[in-house]
């Protein structure tokens, strides 16, 4: 009986480690939705769309560089349909831009009816860029925004004191008028980071400063005119980009591209809602800093 029971406990572990095993390499394989499993031997392109106001760069630049990094990923198709947005997420996204170029990486960019700003800015060191003939690019330029309170705060009976060290500390107010040596302060900042612009942007696309520098005076082209400027490489649409990579990189059409959906949490919904319905939300709503973004 004893013998029965031992053989029995022996079977029923070794079925529990089968099915463990089994699970574990099913996770190992299927865990990430995006991904070809190491095991394939079939390329694949990935997709990245970069929609919007750049805020944040965190899930952009983490797929970019999983996609780099991911040998069954021959190539990357990024989607830009952005006005731009802050200048440090938008410097963050070009780094894994340029990434793809040091390492040998396809990275095709294809415009959509906006890439300007920090959108134009991401795109730079890309291999090739695509847009269409009507699509808005360029504004290569810095903006610095500052919703002003005071008039409202007197209608209201508010007043602030403010205590501080450091002259320079409260720069930037929204509460009282800003003085002449803050403007020169703010315009040093400006300057500074629109030469940031014009240098990366010279060294994306491959190009002298001096010739990137006779079209960065803030104004947005046409695809047509960017194109004719040498700003970007050919027209076309996303059918047109997404052949291209795939004959890049050898990659036939009847492969399907790969493509994860960013994560949208619902501060983002609401404040993309409101801002759709409500006049110059978007600029009141969005934080003081510099920005690489075009504003109608």
């Amino acid at each position: 009986m004893k013998s029965k029971t031992h053989t029995k406990i022996a079977v029923g572990i070794f079925i529990g480690a089968v099915v463990l095993g089994l699970i574990m390499i099913a996770a190992a394989i299927g865990g990430s939705s995006d991904r070809t499993s190491s095991l394939s031997l079939t390329k694949r392109i990935a997709v990245v769309r970069l929609e919007g106001v750049i805020t944040d760069a965190n899930w952009h630049t983490a797929i970019l560089r999983e996609h780099l990094n991911n040998r069954n990923i021959a190539g990357v198709l990024l989607r830009i349909d952005s006005p731009g947005g802050a200048v440090a997420p938008s410097q963050e996204i070009y780094n894994e831009v340029a990434a793809y170029k040091a390492a040998g990486k396809p990275l095709v960019v294809s415009m959509g009816n906006t890439a300007a700003s920090g959108g134009y800015y991401v795109a730079a060191p890309a291999h090739t860029i695509f847009a269409s003939p009507g699509t808005l690019t360029g504004s290569i330029g810095v903006i610095f925004t500052l919703p002003m309170y005071q008039e409202l705060a007197k209608k209201i009976g508010v007043d602030f004191r403010i205590l501080k060290a450091g002259e320079m500390k409260d720069v930037g107010s929204s509460f009282r008028p800003m003085t002449d040596k803050e403007k020169a302060a703010l315009q040093v900042l400006l300057d500074d980071t629109h030469e940031q612009f014009i240098t990366d942007v010279a060294a994306g696309r491959e190009v002298s400063v001096e010739e990137v520098r006779t079209v960065a005076n803030g104004m947005i082209f046409t695809g047509k005119q960017a194109y004719e400027m040498g700003m970007v490489d050919t027209l076309g649409g996303y059918a047109d980009a997404l052949r291209y990579l795939g004959g890049l990189c050898g990659v036939p059409e009847s492969v399907k591209p790969v493509e994860r959906k960013p994560y949208t949490g619902w501060r983002e919904i609401f404040l993309e809602s409101a801002g759709r319905n409500i006049p110059g939300f978007e600029a009141v709503s969005r934080p003081a800093g510099l920005y690489y973004l075009f504003v109608p």
